[in-house]
């Protein structure tokens, strides 16, 4: 069996830096070029021994990066360009270089490749902070904290449901990312217009052909005008980009002198503020969180690139270039951010215990209530309680006539305990945790 030739053949360690640049980008369009000729050689659409001159010759450092970049100045066609180099080097196999094809499925199928690969780097990042949210989760299942809602004080939780939460967000959000991607990562190369006119009654089986020599899957209608699945996957990055978000811009509220809940572990020689020197401002959450921001901002712009017009439009296709460019490139970037930023938070539990005990028990009123309410009804139950905070505050609630008459101080004692008011959180934190490693184990190849 031939080996699979889907990955550039670029010496580069691709890095969100490199991911588009102009040489990774056209050593990819020669690999699919390359690929194009080996299957089409398969099928006795051209011969074999152009196959594999045209293979040998399919690298950038043979054809020439100068001498493309000159000729791309004169054509502004990079592909035809491309491929006159292309053909100049494989010598007389040169006449069966890009046989039926069109610019842009060779495009489109090199940036599909390069975006597999950038898809497969952020998924180990997400993996990295899945595994960190799980341990998390796990630690500090037990560990009370305030609940807030409205900004204001709610109900006793503990900061392992809190980190629930993100995991749980983190699993969907992976789910959407991954349905996205199997629409994306797919074969347009359908020649000048989508209906394979080019290669004969041989269109389909090489279309075939061809996306199994590149690890993709084959599409029914391998057309130009079809962006959405590209605009589907950049929603599902700025989707990715409004949950890291989320985890980040908390994780900055409860490190805030404020709060204090949180912390960031810094290195040595790190400076906190250039002018103050008692400050120790966050250093890893503010740059993650500020580009989730711009992450998600990209959904706007993709959603822009479905527009296209009948077979073909490169209107549409600079557009989807251009926002591709920046929300690939930028969401590996967040991702190696979110996944460093949780690595170096702190917990602090003695903050937390206090936030708590400075709440007061009337974080429990409504448990306070709820044992009323058999007593009483519900509705009653809830004036009565209102009632007493709002005329004596917490210390009414042991001896306003109201609740006395139905429950004892100790009753009373025990459902103003927020030890005793956690309901599930301990108990979804450690199932939380769990659903991280099978959230690891789905980002993993």
């Amino acid at each position: 069996m031939r080996k699979k030739h889907g990955m550039p053949h670029t010496n580069m360690t691709l890095m969100p830096d490199t991911i588009f640049a102009r040489s990774t980008q056209w050593q990819t369009w020669l690999d699919v070029e390359a690929a194009l000729a080996r299957v089409q050689s398969d099928i006795g659409m051209i011969p074999k021994w152009a196959a594999v001159k045209i293979t040998a010759a399919a690298h950038l450092d043979v054809i020439g990066y100068d001498a493309l970049v000159s000729d791309i100045t004169r054509t502004m066609a990079p592909v035809l360009s491309l491929t006159r180099l292309l053909g100049k080097a494989a010598g007389d196999a040169g006449d069966y270089v890009h046989w039926g094809a069109t610019t842009q499925n060779v495009m489109q199928t090199g940036r599909i490749l390069l975006m597999r690969q950038a898809d497969r780097a952020i998924r180990k990042q997400l993996a990295l902070a899945a595994r960190t949210l799980g341990k998390l989760a796990h630690d500090e299942a037990d560990t009370m904290m305030i609940g807030r809602t409205n900004r204001q004080n709610a109900l006793p939780i503990t900061f392992g449901f809190k980190v629930a939460s993100w995991i749980t967000e983190l699993d969907r959000t992976e789910a959407r990312l991954s349905d996205a991607a199997r629409r994306l990562f797919v074969l347009p190369f359908g020649g000048a217009i989508g209906a394979m006119q080019a290669f004969g009654d041989q269109g389909r089986e090489l279309n075939n052909r061809l996306a199994a020599e590149l690890e993709l899957a084959e599409m029914l209608l391998p057309g130009r005008a079809v962006n959405d699945v590209f605009a589907e996957y950049l929603v599902q990055l700025s989707m990715l980009g409004m949950c890291i978000e989320r985890v980040m811009t908390e994780a900055y509220t409860l490190i805030g002198q404020d709060y204090g809940e949180l912390g960031e572990r810094l290195d040595d020689g790190a400076i906190g503020s250039s002018t103050m020197p008692q400050k120790v401002n966050p250093k890893y959450v503010i740059p993650v969180a500020a580009q989730a921001t711009q992450l998600r901002g990209c959904a706007v712009t993709a959603l822009e690139t479905g527009r296209t017009s009948h077979e073909g439009d490169p209107l549409s296709n600079q557009i989807l270039y251009a926002v591709l460019d920046q929300a690939v490139p930028l969401a590996w970037r967040v991702c190696i951010g979110f996944a460093e930023a949780l690595s170096r938070l702190t917990v602090n539990r003695d903050v937390m215990a206090q936030k708590l005990a400075s709440a007061g028990t009337s974080v429990c009123a409504e448990n306070l209530m709820m044992k009323l309410a058999p007593l009483v009804g519900r509705g009653r139950a809830h004036d009565i309680v209102h009632h007493a905070l709002e005329m004596g505050g917490p210390d009414r609630l042991f001896n306003d006539s109201n609740i006395t008459a139905h429950l004892s101080e100790s009753q009373i004692k025990t459902a103003l305990d927020p030890s005793h008011y956690l309901g599930e959180s301990a108990e979804i934190a450690r199932l939380a945790a769990t659903l991280a490693e099978k959230i690891v184990s789905r980002l993993q190849p």
